[in-house]
Parts: structure tokens; C-alpha cells; sequence
């Protein structure tokens, strides 16, 4: 298998770490998209869309999109529920995390870390947004170790990669208590050094 990806992106990252503690054996193969790697013409016939993560499977087939490409690599392993309203509250935080926690939480990372700007020119909007998904997510963690209960899921990875380092893009988490409990939790899990 190989993976096309940047490790500054947490949505690659998701990819890697699923694989690493999953022991799958693959390829990374860098892809810098602030060069245009993912414009080529041979990047473009395997994923139309342009975009990093991007695994090329055993036997040749693609697949893009994160929260799809880690759900796919976990199929049958204990990062899925066997119970199916479980899966179902699994896959409920993975669609969330792309429409109302990445939006946020790594645009605001993008200003900070990638275009080197002030926490100022932030975009408020999306600087008030990402708080209120550090607040959802603070309120669930509260409740339970991990996303979807006790057991730590693909949700889980899915969250982490820009939670972690929420801080970068000028996210203050000292007053999400089980956020950082979380944090450390599942940073420990996927044998990551501290973020925080």
C-alpha cells in the first residue's frame, strides 16, 4: 500500500497512525501540496480531487478522504464497534469532524502555522466555531473516556490529529479539562509524544 501525504497535515496523519498501530505495512510517499505534488497529472488520474491523504491499496485500487481511508483500514480490527449503534455514533463524530471541527480548528492552524500570520487575523467566525467544537467535545469527554464510550475507535484518531494541536492555531484548551485527559489519553494509544 502506499499513502501520498504531508505529516504536517493531521488529516494524513490520521491515515499514518491508523496503519502504525494497526502494524499495516505500507509506503509514504511525501506530497507537498504548496508545490503543486498534487496537481500532477499522475496524482490527478489516482485522486481527481487534488487533495492529500491518498492511499493506493494492495492491489491497486485508490482511496481519498481520511475519516474513509482509516474506516476502511480498520474494517474488522478493535478500532470499529461491533455493536452497531456504537459504529453508527462512531461514524456520527467522523462526519462531524469534517463539517464542524476541521473547518475551524485547522483553518485557524493553516493562518497560524502554514501562512505564518497573528492570532488576529484569525477569522473570528471561525475562531468562535472552533470553540464551540472544543466545547461539544469537552461536554462528551466529560461523560466518557473515549468518543464513543470506553473504547477508543477510529473517531478517536479522526479527532486527535488537529485537537492536539489546536494550540497552534491559537486555541487556548487550559479550561477543557477532559479535552486534555483525552488528549494525553489517546496520544498514549497510538504511542505519540505529548502535543501539549
Amino acid at each position: 500500500m502506499k499513502i501520498y501525504g504531508d505529516l504536517n497535515s493531521g488529516n494524513c496523519l490520521k491515515v499514518k497512525w491508523t496503519c502504525d498501530l494497526l502494524k499495516r505495512s505500507y509506503e509514504w510517499i511525501d506530497t507537498d501540496i504548496t508545490k503543486g505534488q498534487s496537481r500532477t497529472p499522475e496524482f490527478l488520474a489516482l485522486n481527481p480531487a487534488g487533495q492529500v491523504p491518498l492511499v493506493v491499496l494492495d492491489d491497486g485500487r485508490p482511496l481519498a478522504q481520511s475519516n474513509a481511508i482509516i474506516r476502511h483500514l480498520a474494517k474488522g480490527t478493535h478500532l470499529i464497534p461491533a455493536d452497531g449503534y456504537a459504529e453508527a455514533k462512531m461514524d456520527e463524530w467522523l462526519f462531524w469532524e469534517q463539517y464542524s471541527h476541521e473547518p475551524y480548528i485547522a483553518v485557524c492552524r493553516f493562518v497560524m502555522v502554514y501562512l505564518k500570520k497573528p492570532p488576529e487575523e484569525r477569522d473570528p467566525e471561525k475562531v468562535r466555531r472552533g470553540y464551540v467544537a472544543l466545547k461539544q467535545m469537552e461536554d462528551q469527554l466529560a461523560k466518557t473516556p473515549f468518543l464513543v464510550g470506553n473504547d477508543f475507535t477510529v473517531a478517536d484518531v479522526s479527532l486527535l490529529a488537529y485537537t492536539r494541536v489546536a494550540h497552534e492555531g491559537g486555541f487556548v484548551l487550559s479550561d477543557h479539562p477532559s479535552l486534555r485527559r483525552w488528549i494525553a489519553a489517546s496520544e498514549k494509544m497510538l504511542g505519540l509524544p505529548p502535543a501539549l
